[in-house]
């Protein structure tokens, strides 16, 4: 192994594991795709897809599920305090690649994603290595970097377009179905009418919505973070299973 792309279903990773490929060749890229439990089907079987796509073996590891985390911390993810990210992707990561050596990580990462990734990585070069700890300082430890795991990014500053361009009809379906990103299905971090176009897209978008409503009784938080998506949802909800 010369390059570890973690993968997610999404464009931006995918971008990376097919630049890996062209770069230094199926048989010297591995990518690694954690599973938080809570993916839509259609990721799923895309994952598996791009196995055959780049002729790539690709790792699965799971450090538990979505659910599991909300019920521990007693609250949903959002803003800052994303335990599902911590928990379920940066963590299982980071001890997958305790025990490599001399690896180069192509992280999916892009500047265009938002203005505080770009605040954050905007010096950084795509083409340079970085020491894992310099990207993510509270996540990863230096350790890493003497064992030469370093990372690299190689579509920072990348458009989306330039990413759809590259991957042409290779991408995740659900990209053609609306969804601007695609992870978690629906991401429970994310604003209440992307919440709502998931919970109502299909019938496992349904079946998500009894699961986190159920969820959110539990841990007495509510899924809904604005006072519209509040109104819209709660009023004559009834009886959830009788929803789906």
């Amino acid at each position: 192994m010369k390059i570890l792309v973690p993968v997610s279903g999404g464009k931006d990773s995918q971008a990376c594991l097919k630049l890996a490929v062209q770069t230094h060749g199926a048989e010297h890229v591995v990518g690694l795709f954690c599973d938080t439990q809570f993916e839509h089907p259609l990721t799923y079987a895309h994952v598996e897809k791009l196995k055959a796509l780049y002729g790539v073996r690709i790792d699965v590891i799971t450090a538990g599920s979505v659910v599991q985390q909300c019920e521990r911390f007693g609250r949903f993810p959002g803003g800052g305090a994303r335990h599902c990210t911590d928990y379920l992707k940066i963590r299982p990561t980071k001890r997958y690649l305790a025990a490599l050596h001399d690896v180069e990580v192509w992280y999916g990462m892009r500047t265009g994603e938002s203005s505080a990734r770009d605040a954050k990585y905007g010096d950084r070069i795509s083409a340079d290595l970085h020491p894992p700890h310099e990207i993510m300082p509270s996540k990863y430890p230096k350790y890493l970097a003497k064992q030469g795991i370093m990372f690299r990014l190689p579509v920072l500053d990348w458009s989306s377009q330039d990413v759809f361009d590259l991957l042409g009809d290779e991408v995740n379906p659900l990209y053609a179905q609306g969804f601007d990103r695609v992870g978690c299905f629906p991401c429970l971090a994310s604003g209440d009418k992307w919440k709502e176009k998931a919970f109502a897209h299909d019938e496992f978008g349904k079946q998500q919505k009894v699961i986190v409503m159920q969820l959110s009784q539990k841990i007495g938080k509510s899924i809904w973070t604005s006072k519209g998506g509040a109104q819209r949802n709660n009023e004559n909800q009834g009886c959830l299973v009788c929803s789906i």
